[in-house]
């Protein structure tokens, strides 16, 4: 969670940035949360306080306005009535992480992870997305190993991780779609020594660097299970309180380890 919304941070000062390096600053000025961090947030919320997702999305979403959400989700969350979209955006896996946190068992994390999704991304590869991001949350956290972790969503959902970071940065680019991003960001989870080298190996792909940063952290987070000190501060200087709150009410709920 802390790590997701770090990368979201991080990333957000290099979006099509395509800066294709992993030596930079990681906070900035200028950085600063988006909407992966605040529907993010909201889907935390959703599993603290058993709210629905929908309603609880356009409320988040017009609570923290401005803050980089995409055209027809935007135009969701203004309109009550406007249902679902058949978007495979990566607004499905991006929001996704508490669930592979929260969650008990595989089976609850593949329904809870499609729940997400629904109200929007109601995309076959939409669901996907959120589905492979949260399973793979969910078994870094529960101890498994890369390998174990690579398998799991290769066989599951069809993505090809046998990929290195290293060779697919040079031919990378803006790619906002579940399936163009959500696999990257797994390698680059796969390819990292720790959280921050996780959250670097993302954001030099280039492209959507927040998203991909945010959730490769998540993974990333659930595997090594420690968040660098200088990182969790970062964060918490930048999130507003309430949000903040948020964010430690459900680490503690659910032992997310930071």
């Amino acid at each position: 969670m802390i790590a997701a919304i770090a990368g979201d941070i991080i990333g957000s000062v290099h979006e099509q940035a395509n800066i294709k390096r992993t030596d930079f600053t990681l906070f900035k000025t200028h950085s600063r949360f988006t909407d992966d961090t605040v529907m993010t947030l909201a889907v935390a919320d959703c599993l603290l306080n058993r709210k629905p997702y929908a309603a609880t999305f356009r409320e988040y979403g017009r609570r923290y306005p401005d803050r980089g959400y995409g055209g027809m989700f935007r135009k969701w969350l203004l309109n009550d009535a406007m249902g679902p979209y058949q978007s495979f955006g990566n607004g499905s896996a991006m929001r996704v992480s508490p669930v592979g946190f929260a969650m008990r068992t595989l089976d609850d994390v593949m329904s809870e992870a499609r729940a997400t999704a629904l109200p929007t991304h109601d995309h076959p590869e939409g669901i996907k997305g959120a589905q492979a991001l949260a399973v793979a949350v969910f078994l870094a956290r529960r101890g498994a190993d890369k390998r174990k972790i690579r398998d799991e969503i290769e066989d599951r959902f069809g993505y090809d991780l046998r990929r290195r970071v290293a060779t697919i940065r040079p031919g990378y680019s803006f790619d906002v779609t579940c399936q163009g991003s959500v696999p990257e960001a797994i390698i680059a989870f796969l390819d990292s020594d720790d959280v921050e080298s996780a959250i670097r190996l993302a954001i030099s792909l280039g492209g959507d660097a927040d998203t991909l940063a945010c959730m490769a952290g998540a993974v990333a987070q659930a595997f090594y299970k420690k968040v660098p000190e200088a990182i969790v501060t970062g964060v918490e200087q930048r999130l507003r309180p309430e949000l903040w709150q948020l964010l430690q009410e459900f680490c503690a709920r659910y032992q997310v380890p930071a």
